[in-house]
C-alpha cells in the first residue's frame, strides 16, 4: 500500500510539491472561471470534521469537493460520537474506512496528529491552535498571482504570534523568503511551538513600523483568536499600537500588498482605509482558499497530475 500523505502543517510538503500545487491551483482556477467542468475526484468523498466554528473553511472545502466531482459530508463534534468521548483513534479508523479524504478543524494539534496516525486516507489540517496551513497556501498563491515568486521577498507579520504566524514562519523556511514579526511584549514567537528549524528566515522587531519597513506584503490577524475570548479586553489594550494603518503601509514597499485571513475587525488590528484600500487583496485571498485547496486535494488523492 502506498504511503499516505497528510497535510497537517505547512512543512509536511516540500518546495517542489508546493510549487506543483500552486501551478495546479492556477490551472484549476482557470477552469472554474471559464465554466469548464473538471471532475477528477468523481465518486470520492470528503469528510469535514469541525470542532471550531468556520465560514471560509467549510465553504471552500465543501464547494471545492463538489466542483471536483466529489461529495462532502459535514460532521460537527457536537453531533457525533467524537463529542461524546469516543477516542480519536477509533473515530479515525471508522471515518477513514467510509471516505477518501478527511479535513479537520480542531483545537490542539495533537488531536489531528492522533487522527492521522490511525487514518487509512489523507488528512488535512483545516486549522488547529498551532497551525493554519491551508490559509497560508492561499495567501502565498495570492501573492504569486499578483507579484510573482515569493522567494527572497519580505513578509511583515504584525500582531499576535498565533497559528497563522507560526505557519508563515514555516512557509518562509520551505519557500526561502523572510518574515519580519512584530508582537507586543509577552506575545512573542515560541520557536518550539512553531516547529521551526532555525532563525534564518525570520526576524523579530519591537517596533511594528520597523517590521513593516521595506516589506513586500503586510499581513495580520485578529488580536483575539478563537479560544482566547476571556483575554479580549486585555489584548485590546496590549495590541493598541499594533494596528496596520496607512502610515504602516507607507513604510512598506510602494507596491506592497495587504492580507488578512478574515474575519477582520476594522479599527482594531487593521484600519478601514487599509483593508478597503487599493493595496488590499483580502477578497482574492479568501476566494483562493477554494482553488488552492482543490489543488491540494487533487494532489493528496491522485499525486502529480499534469
Amino acid at each position: 500500500m502506498a504511503t499516505i500523505k497528510h497535510f497537517l502543517q505547512f512543512n509536511d510538503l516540500t518546495t517542489d510539491e508546493l510549487n506543483h500545487i500552486f501551478a495546479r491551483a492556477a490551472w484549476i482556477k482557470g477552469q472554474f472561471k471559464s465554466y469548464r467542468q473538471y471532475w477528477p475526484l468523481q465518486d470520492r468523498t470528503l469528510v469535514m470534521i469541525f470542532e471550531k466554528a468556520s465560514t471560509r473553511t467549510r465553504l471552500s472545502f465543501e464547494a471545492g469537493m463538489h466542483q471536483l466531482g466529489g461529495s462532502a459530508i459535514y460532521l460537527n463534534t457536537r453531533d457525533s460520537q467524537l463529542g461524546r468521548g469516543e477516542p480519536v483513534e477509533d473515530a479515525a479508523q471508522v471515518i477513514s474506512r467510509m471516505s477518501d479524504i478527511v479535513m479537520i478543524r480542531t483545537f490542539e494539534q495533537e488531536i489531528i496528529e492522533r487522527f492521522a496516525a490511525n487514518s487509512r486516507v489523507p488528512v488535512i489540517n483545516g486549522l488547529t491552535n498551532e497551525y493554519h496551513p491551508c490559509q497560508i497556501l492561499a495567501d502565498i498563491f495570492t501573492f504569486i498571482e499578483h507579484r510573482g515568486s515569493i522567494k527572497g521577498k519580505t513578509v511583515a507579520w504584525i500582531g499576535d504570534s498565533n497559528n497563522v504566524c507560526n505557519t508563515w514562519l514555516q512557509a518562509a523556511e520551505v519557500l526561502d523568503f523572510n518574515v519580519h514579526v512584530s508582537t507586543p511584549p509577552g506575545y512573542e514567537v515560541e520557536q518550539e511551538r512553531a516547529n521551526l528549524y532555525g532563525h534564518d528566515h525570520y526576524e523579530e522587531f519591537a517596533d511594528p513600523m520597523e517590521a513593516a519597513r521595506g516589506a513586500d506584503l503586510v499581513t495580520t490577524d485578529v488580536w483575539t483568536s478563537m479560544g482566547f475570548e476571556a483575554e479580549n479586553e486585555e489584548r485590546i489594550r496590549d495590541f493598541a499600537d499594533w494596528q496596520v494603518d496607512g502610515d504602516m503601509m507607507r513604510a512598506a514597499n510602494k507596491d506592497a500588498l495587504f492580507m488578512h485571513c478574515l474575519p477582520a475587525h476594522r479599527g482594531e488590528e487593521v484600519a478601514a482605509e487599509v483593508i478597503d484600500g487599493a493595496q488590499s487583496v483580502v477578497w482574492d485571498e479568501a476566494e483562493n482558499r477554494l482553488h488552492v485547496q482543490k489543488a491540494l486535494m487533487e494532489y493528496l488523492l491522485l499525486g502529480k497530475v499534469k
